[in-house]
């Protein structure tokens, strides 16, 4: 009973152990998936099954028929799993609003709102104007439809972007490992139905628990693809009108030269009135004070030193009367 044992239990081993061999075959990177998706790590996963404790010596490996193919699945007939998402920057009148009616279009597209952000940007003449970011995800099916409504709307598309990822080939090797864990795990089972030591029950056990790891990693990762192909995102940055919108002079709009004179002549005013109150509250009473303590001192001095220069002069003009 216990040699029976023991060769299931190889048997169980030499199974998962040429599963991870194929799977390891042809490792893929996946994408990261975003917080709170997936359920799991997003990299490869490497299979590793050995022992917890030593098997006895002399025990002979079984001859058992197993899958040839290593367990992978065929891709050449399935349909293409391709994960496709928009990025948009357009020109709308009130960003606020709009960003209100893409959250309205998200939920009647039977999509949903990942995240929204309104805050505030300045035109090219410093005045405050609202802008605002949202992200949302739609049924793949949908993406075009959603991308001309939210676009039928904007004054000006400032840039329009979409990309797709063919995710199928990381999708079949998910599937590939993941049926090799749940046979090992079906093998490991029945073992442990036949195990009698406790010592074996608790080996047959720890196998059990790293195999369903793998298995619930394996499983959040082709979660997360079925949920990115089912659902497309589009990222649209909102643009209030008056950041773009030029100055108009009886029909003419001078967009360049003219702007940018009034903007620099606006910013020498800045200065030179920043520089007129510093010179007024600053430098002038430095100046002042240093006049004072040391300019009066010299000044008295010099003063001084030319009534003395000139108060000798006048003795030395004066006539020499000669005594008879």
């Amino acid at each position: 009973m216990k040699r029976t044992f023991f060769i299931m239990l190889i048997a169980a081993f030499v199974l998962a152990a040429c599963g991870a061999k194929a799977a390891n075959e042809a490792p893929v990177m996946y994408a990261e998936p975003p917080v709170g998706m997936g359920g799991g790590d997003s990299g490869y996963v490497e299979e590793s099954f050995a022992p917890s404790a030593p098997l006895p010596q002399g025990t002979m490996m079984p001859s058992m028929e197993r899958d040839t193919t290593g367990g992978k699945v065929d891709a050449s007939g399935r349909e293409r799993m391709v994960i496709r998402n928009a990025d948009l920057s357009i020109v709308v009148k009130d960003p606020e609003t709009a960003m209100t009616e893409i959250t309205r279009l998200a939920e009647e597209l039977g999509g949903f709102v990942v995240s929204s952000n309104l805050y505030q940007s300045y035109t090219p003449s410093g005045l405050p104007v609202p802008e605002a970011t949202v992200t949302i995800r739609v049924p793949a099916e949908k993406l075009d439809q959603a991308l001309e409504r939210i676009k039928a709307d904007a004054v000006e598309v400032q840039s329009e972007n979409q990309s797709g990822q063919d995710v199928t080939s990381q999708y079949v090797d998910l599937e590939s490992q993941l049926k090799n864990l749940e046979a090992a795990e079906a093998q490991l089972m029945e073992i442990m139905k036949k195990a009698e030591k406790t010592e074996d029950v608790l080996n047959v056990f720890n196998q059990l628990t790293s195999i369903r790891g793998q298995i619930e990693s394996i499983k959040g990762q082709m979660q997360y693809f079925e949920e990115s192909a089912a659902l497309s995102a589009v990222t649209v940055r909102l643009v209030a009108e008056e950041t773009i919108e030029p100055i108009e002079i009886a029909g003419w709009k001078p967009e360049g030269t003219l702007r940018d004179a009034v903007q620099n002549l606006i910013y020498f005013w800045q200065d030179f009135v920043d520089f007129l109150i510093v010179f007024v509250v600053n430098v002038l009473p430095i100046l002042l004070t240093i006049g004072v303590v040391f300019g009066l001192p010299i000044w008295l001095i010099a003063r001084a030193i030319r009534k003395a220069s000139r108060k000798r002069k006048a003795r030395e003009q004066m006539p020499v009367v000669e005594k008879k």
